[in-house]
């Protein structure tokens, strides 16, 4: 039988046998890490890091909830793949659960395996039910990997990957840096009134659907002021075309409500999970489409023509409900706003101490912390063409890791995102760490 000696390289393994994403294979050089509990993980040699961005913004648990782990075990223990040509158990009642945690009408979902695949089923669903093709996406944004996901994308990995036709870009809700070269709260909103005049020119009768992130994740973390989504809403309803939130990154308690939809009191027409839905434990996405929608498809002739070997796979619905359990039974939506307000307040005591925080934003346990080499010209330390290059960032990253705490950084922007059981204390350990971490770049401040 063949079995891997204990003292052997797996670094070196994973390099050579495994692809990684996103990443020059040569410049890899990663930490080897065995295994994770609460809010930390542990490397090979013992060593515990609190994890300030929730991995890839998707732990919300945390690591290793007992409750998920059993859950998990249970289903394993009586089945665990179903073609989906059959009914199950666990596909039956998560639709029904998230048909209750939803905002409005939201009511009838398809499952699948993660966040693009996701969008996948969001496009196909769209364009089906309206008989259009064009779907409005917008510059600074990310929704997956695989081919139609990429295409809405608008970051600088769309450079790297062949999309789909019937795409068009609208400007982002970057107040920071308005790409209108407007000012909040004098601008009336103009990148949202200019998705409607977007609309109006390309078409009314061919365009499907606008994508939105409610709060964009991995180009930024730029929220939204609180006029755009009802205005956006309106907009959507007025020229008959469907409102899509990406709420892959957003969902299930990150921005301090169940969905960050929720903070405008906005209800879409179609809705895109994964992450936080099974806290990562298990790899699961959704797609949830109100009721409208629902009952289009439930009319004769109207074929769901869309689907996956792996779509409702009955162990990841069962661990998807056992993490929606904890998150009600722990109060962890209510956590992620309680420490949110403490976090908010930390990072922006930050921005007062040092030169290079140029931006500090978010919701809940969902900020972002834009760096600057100049705080009046605004100039970056990393722009979108050198997000895979060696930079200052990545320092900073590497620096918080030196001390224990693990932060993500994306082009300009270090994102803090940890897990929503997250308490005070280990908030304010990450914040001192990253106090010091920054200094690297106060030093090439301007």
């Amino acid at each position: 039988m063949f079995k891997l000696k204990e003292d052997r390289d797996y670094v070196a393994l994973e390099k050579k046998y495994v692809f990684g994403t996103w990443r020059y294979e040569y410049t890899w050089k990663p930490l080897l890490i065995e295994e994770g509990k609460g809010c930390y993980f542990k490397d090979f040699k013992g060593k515990r890091y609190l994890d300030f961005s929730s991995q890839l913004m998707c732990s919300n648990l945390g690591h290793r909830s007992p409750k998920v782990l059993e859950a998990l075990s249970e289903q394993a223990n009586k089945l665990c793949y179903a073609a989906p040509s059959f009914a199950t158990k666990p596909a039956a009642k998560l639709g029904e659960k998230l048909a209750d945690i939803t905002p409005g009408d939201l009511q009838k979902s398809f499952f699948s395996l993660g966040g693009a695949e996701a969008n996948e089923a969001a496009i196909k669903i769209a364009r089906l039910y309206t008989g259009k093709t064009k779907l409005i996406s917008r510059y600074r944004s990310y929704h997956g990997a695989t081919s139609g996901a990429i295409a809405l994308t608008g970051d600088p990995r769309t450079h790297y990957a062949i999309g789909m036709p019937g795409i068009v870009r609208a400007p982002d809700c970057y107040c920071y840096r308005c790409p209108l070269g407007k000012e909040y709260p004098g601008c009336g909103i103009s990148c949202v009134e200019y998705i409607d005049e977007i609309i109006r020119m390309e078409g009314e009768q061919s365009v499907a659907g606008v994508v939105v992130e409610p709060i964009v994740g991995s180009n930024g973390i730029l929220v939204p002021p609180d006029e755009y989504m009802p205005r956006l809403r309106e907009i959507c309803n007025e020229r008959d075309v469907l409102l899509i939130a990406d709420e892959v990154m957003t969902g299930f308690g990150r921005t301090g409500k169940w969905f960050c939809m929720e903070h405008w009191d906005v209800v879409p027409d179609l809705m895109s999970m994964a992450k936080g839905l099974t806290g990562a434990f298990i790899p699961l996405g959704a797609t949830i489409a109100r009721k409208k929608i629902a009952k289009f498809f439930d009319q004769e002739g109207n074929l769901f023509c869309h689907g996956h070997t792996y779509a409702m796979h009955p162990l990841c619905c069962a661990v998807a409900l056992a993490a929606i359990q904890e998150y009600i039974d722990k109060n962890l939506i209510e956590n992620a706003s309680k420490m949110g307000a403490v976090l908010g307040k930390r990072l922006n005591e930050l921005k007062e101490d040092h030169a290079s925080v140029g931006d500090v934003r978010g919701k809940g346990l969902f900020w972002g912390v834009e760096l600057v080499k100049n705080r009046k010209t605004k100039e970056p330390f990393v722009t979108r063409r050198e997000k895979f290059q060696p930079n200052t960032l990545k320092k900073i990253s590497v620096a918080a890791m030196e001390r224990d705490v693990y932060i993500v950084n994306v082009i300009n922007t270090l994102i803090i995102a940890p897990p929503l059981i997250v308490k005070e204390e280990q908030i304010d350990k990450g914040i001192q760490v990253l106090d010091k971490a920054i200094e690297i770049a106060d030093k090439e401040c301007k």
